[in-house]
């Protein structure tokens, strides 16, 4: 009785068919660093937006805008060292501290460091220089000064430069917020990200 087994030539085509399967799959492997940046920082705006929807700071009477919830992005040392936090002036004292600092929902970590050093119970996030490769951030439009605090308020509004704000929506943002964030590796298309007035609706490309 004869056994039946493959053919060359059908070992063969198995091989040519695994082969494209694997070719065709390998561009999957590589990292798309500009696309993680994109959800990175959406997302981190969009979560300081979702705080201060639920953590109404309006109060009447005092200087409340100052401790609205709000993105910081800020630079420390060389270019890959650019990272943002996620506070509140809780305490009204002009700074912020880890305890006034939010707590990312993806490893339950600080969004908060003072320097670029990343410590164990700061979340790992936030070093988008470090983590992508952002060498340098602009700002234009309703937010155009160096590092900016870019705050909400309980409607979803933003407010640009909370920090030094003091009357009441003093620093309402009256223009779209522009970002553009740059890559150490040219070759990467730098990435936009608008803040929408009014709304306060994120967008990037």
């Amino acid at each position: 009785m004869k056994k039946q087994a493959f053919t060359m030539i059908e070992l063969v085509m198995v091989i040519v068919v695994l082969g494209i399967l694997a070719a065709l799959a390998m561009p999957r492997l590589d990292r798309d660093l500009r696309q993680e940046a994109k959800d990175n920082i959406l997302s981190a705006i969009r979560y300081t937006q979702h705080l201060a929807l639920i953590d109404d700071k309006t109060v009447p009477g005092t200087n409340w805008q100052t401790t609205l919830w709000k993105i910081t992005f800020s630079t420390s040392g060389d270019n890959l060292e650019n990272f943002y936090t996620v506070s509140s002036d809780a305490n009204l004292n002009g700074s912020v501290d880890k305890a006034e600092t939010a707590i990312d929902p993806a490893n339950g970590k600080y969004m908060f460091t003072d320097d670029s050093t990343i410590d164990a119970d700061e979340s790992p996030n936030i070093f988008i220089g470090k983590t992508y490769g952002i060498i340098n951030m602009t700002f234009n439009g309703g937010c155009s000064n160096e590092d900016p605090d870019i705050g909400f308020d309980n409607l979803g509004r933003p407010h640009n430069d909370i920090a030094d704000a003091e009357n009441d929506y003093d620093e309402y943002m009256n223009s779209d917020c522009i970002i553009q964030f740059n890559f150490a590796d040219a070759s990467i298309t730098p990435l936009t990200v608008t803040i929408a007035t009014e709304t306060g609706h994120v967008s990037a490309n």
